[in-house]
């Protein structure tokens, strides 16, 4: 599938929201939105009048889309899931973004950032319950295992990732055993669960595809 491979701080600017594409060096002083650059691709002035309904909900999109490093065709068939799902839609798509394997990894500390671990897994160094998975979309359910395999507990990258489960832990609904490099997904989060992701007003994005 076709990936975004353009200067990923841009995008940040663009929605200017720290999208957390970078892992660390979105928390040091070389972060784009630190800088306080202008957001790119429009004339100053056009940026300072009132955006209209559908230009918000779209940034709302856009937003979450680029959060969980996802493109268009993908995001519209995590959407219509949660549309079919029982329950609140809004609420539905962040749980099915939250159950993927690659958001997963990410949040296991196993990668410092989405776009790491969607290679840490598409590089087969992920398993789910002892077998193999280098599928980033799989979504993974409750009491899954989710671990480091054995020939990989070397990456230099996996081990800096594990540094930051010290200084930030991991979500409540995960648990993670960082010497053994493995961790459980123990049940869907909720909605008020995701704080760091508190600013997104999913109702829009509901709107938006209701047009």
């Amino acid at each position: 599938m076709a990936r975004y491979t353009g200067p990923v701080c841009r995008l940040c600017r663009a929605e200017q929201k720290k999208l957390m594409l970078k892992g660390d060096r979105c928390k040091s002083d070389k972060c784009a939105i630190n800088k306080k650059r202008p957001a790119p691709g429009k004339d100053p002035k056009a940026r300072a009048g009132k955006r209209s309904d559908y230009g918000v909900q779209l940034r709302e999109k856009q937003k979450l889309k680029r959060i969980y490093g996802m493109q268009e065709k993908q995001f519209g068939l995590f959407f219509e899931r949660a549309l079919r799902t029982t329950g609140i839609t809004g609420e539905n798509l962040f749980v099915l973004l939250e159950r993927r394997l690659d958001n997963v990894v990410y949040r296991l500390r196993f990668a410092s950032s989405r776009s790491q671990a969607r290679q840490v897994v598409l590089h087969g160094h992920i398993t789910v319950n002892g077998k193999r998975v280098n599928v980033p979309s799989y979504l993974v359910k409750a009491e899954d295992e989710i671990a480091v395999g054995e020939t990989s507990k070397g990456l230099v990258i996996v081990k800096d990732a594990l540094k930051e489960f010290g200084k930030s832990g991991v979500m409540p609904w995960l648990q993670l055993d960082p010497d053994a490099m493995k961790g459980k997904f123990l049940v869907s989060p909720r909605r008020s669960d995701i704080t760091d992701l508190a600013d997104i007003k999913e109702q829009m994005i509901v709107e938006l595809y209701s047009k």
